[in-house]
């Protein structure tokens, strides 16, 4: 059912990045993928002769602001589509207002799974799309002793849990494990190396976020510790952290993500360019800014369709659409909401990039509770 109104007033959507504080490193970039398909959309003619017009706020990097935006954005600013969060502290700070008040949030972040909720579409990684291939790449290149180190929050946390039981049902064990506040300075991580030294793990797995990413990277480097033998390996640490810590320092660490700056399409080649256009050819992408820039782009397609921003209508729409993403064609999985992406693991070389070790032969299908998951790394 399509509306029979005919206007050109602008679809209104809500556009929740922080733009300063700790998380800004990241959130920033989504920030900027979101408005780089809002414009390509509006200057295509936008959607049924209708531009889209971000109303976007700026947290903070506080989790609390995240609620009480996106309650603003839903009732003075009339927007019941949200694009935005990063850290699953801020995401869980929205959810209950966008289930409250019927919204629909999107949510462009890998995060620790384990989630559902009809007011959500998801298009960032889950553990099966990055932690399982992570774990088996470092237990067969570099051994099975794991240090963990992460900030204080959920997603850390249960990502811990879950690489723990990856690790342990497979024959490695977990030798330390140590979690800094967020926004935490660079003195944290100096007794965290100095045990690191001690009980000399074969890797270590971080989950610490946003600027505090740096710090870590950085004590790792005073510390002279050969990545070749003991890398630090991550499933947030883009191509915008590295860029922050210096791309000496970054050298030689890995990274699981659906997406790379050095994924070789066509499809991919042209989204740099124009965002390097935009913003700089000193400019990275990364993965959160491009599920931020195909999440739009798929909001897009299934407005275009409805004709409405009926929350339900959009959400009956979504399931099963298919996107030509710069990481590949991905699509919404009709039975989680989460999108179906493609896996791969890269390590960081001296011009900031990914070296592509690992690449999925297709996207891998979304699967938060980790039901298709048995007692090894491999995944049926």
């Amino acid at each position: 059912m399509t509306s029979s109104c005919k206007t050109s007033e602008p679809w209104r959507v809500g556009v929740l990045f922080s733009q300063s504080g700790y998380m800004s490193v990241i959130e920033e970039t989504q920030l900027r993928g979101t408005l780089t398909a809002i414009d390509e959309i509006n200057d295509s003619g936008g959607i049924n002769g209708r531009p889209i017009e971000p109303i976007i706020y700026d947290p903070g990097s506080d989790s609390r602001n995240y609620g009480v935006l996106a309650k603003k954005l839903m009732v003075e600013d009339g927007c019941s589509t949200i694009f935005g969060c990063y850290t699953s502290s801020s995401r869980k700070a929205v959810l209950p207002v966008v289930e409250r008040l019927n919204g629909l949030l999107w949510y462009p972040t890998l995060y620790e799974g384990f989630e559902f909720s009809s007011n959500v579409i998801y298009t960032g990684a889950t553990p099966n799309q990055n932690s399982v291939q992570l774990c088996r790449i470092l237990m067969e290149l570099y051994g099975t002793r794991f240090y963990f180190v992460g900030s204080d929050y959920i997603y850390p946390r249960e990502s811990n849990r879950i690489m723990r039981e990856l690790i342990r049902n497979n024959g490695g064990s977990v030798v330390g494990e140590s979690y800094v506040r967020l926004g935490a300075d660079r003195n944290s991580f100096v007794p965290i190396m100095r045990e690191i030294r001690q009980v000399q793990p074969d890797v270590i797995f971080s989950t610490v976020v946003g600027n505090t990413t740096t710090y870590l990277y950085q004590a790792y480097a005073d510390l002279g510790i050969d990545p070749r033998v003991m890398p630090i390996a991550s499933l947030t640490t883009t191509e915008a952290e590295i860029r922050a810590m210096g791309y000496d320092v970054g050298d030689g660490h890995l990274t699981a993500a659906s997406y790379f700056q050095g994924v070789g399409n066509d499809r991919n080649a042209t989204f740099i360019d124009r965002y390097k256009k935009r913003y700089g050819e000193d400019e990275p992408t990364n993965m959160c800014l491009e599920a931020s820039y195909f999440q739009v782009n798929v909001f897009a397609k299934t407005l275009a369709e409805t004709n409405s921003m009926d929350t339900s209508m959009i959400r009956q729409s979504v399931m099963g659409s298919e996107f030509d993403a710069p990481q590949g064609e991905v699509s919404i999985n009709p039975v989680w909401g989460h999108a179906d992406l493609w896996t791969r693991i890269g390590r960081a070389n001296r011009s900031g990039q990914f070296d592509i070790v690992f690449e999925s032969p297709s996207s891998v299908k979304a699967d938060p509770y980790l039901i298709g998951y048995g007692r090894c790394l491999e995944y049926s």
